[in-house]
């Protein structure tokens, strides 16, 4: 069995005993009403396929992604609060629009909600698993989680997981090859001297400001993954 096979065996055992785990978890989208009804707005939507997908939470969602990369027919799938389990569930209204590439970025708030690194690692490499079962042509980008910076006014405090944000993009990074996706390092694209989230991109050193996207978007272009 190859080193891939091995990996992807060892993903379909964890997310299978995730299932059993969770009760230990406060798995549930921090935003639990918006979430469903994002999904049912999702669902009314034609299926249109072989297009590019934005797959997240609500840095994600808050991005206007057909404005900032100029395509009309980009798909935005971020829904505010959500995490790692909520991805997961809803995996397959996804799935059915074969995207030509999405791009992930997912974790934060269940950094929020005090679930453990492994087991954010654990899922994200399950959506990795599911998307390249799924729809094998589908080019995958894993983004980076984002720098925080919690000197910034109305930070929310349960966010302030530097610690914890830097762990997992190293294992984002560490099996990019491995499971055949491409991470995208934006984490260090944000910094400031201080190693935090740049005040100029950010309203409260969580989330991004029109500027924040601006840049996001610049370089998406500059490393060619659009």
């Amino acid at each position: 069995m190859t080193a891939m096979k091995k990996l992807l065996v060892l993903v379909g055992m964890v997310a299978g005993l995730n299932a059993f785990s969770q009760v230990s978890y406060d798995t549930i989208p921090n935003l639990p009403e918006h979430y469903t009804q994002r999904l049912e707005k999702f669902k009314k939507e034609p299926i249109v396929t072989g297009k590019v997908l934005f797959l997240g939470n609500s840095i994600t969602e808050g991005g206007n992604w057909r404005r900032l990369l100029k395509d009309s027919s980009v798909i935005n799938r971020g829904i505010s609060g959500d995490n790692t389990f909520g991805v997961l569930h809803r995996l397959d209204e996804i799935m059915k629009r074969k995207p030509s590439k999405i791009f992930l970025l997912i974790g934060v708030n269940d950094l929020s909600r005090n679930i453990s690194n492994d087991v954010i690692i654990e899922n994200i490499f399950a959506i990795v698993s599911r998307i390249r079962t799924s729809s094998p042509s589908t080019k995958l980008f894993v983004h980076s989680l984002l720098p925080v910076n919690p000197g910034i006014k109305n930070f929310p405090s349960r966010f302030a997981k530097q610690e914890n944000i830097l762990e997992i993009n190293g294992q984002l990074k560490k099996y990019s090859e491995v499971l055949k996706y491409s991470y995208v390092d934006i984490h260090s694209y944000f910094l400031d001297k201080k190693n935090l989230l740049d005040e100029q991109f950010t309203p409260d050193g969580l989330h991004l400001n029109a500027n924040g996207y601006v840049r996001w978007a610049e370089y998406l272009k500059k490393g060619k993954y659009l």
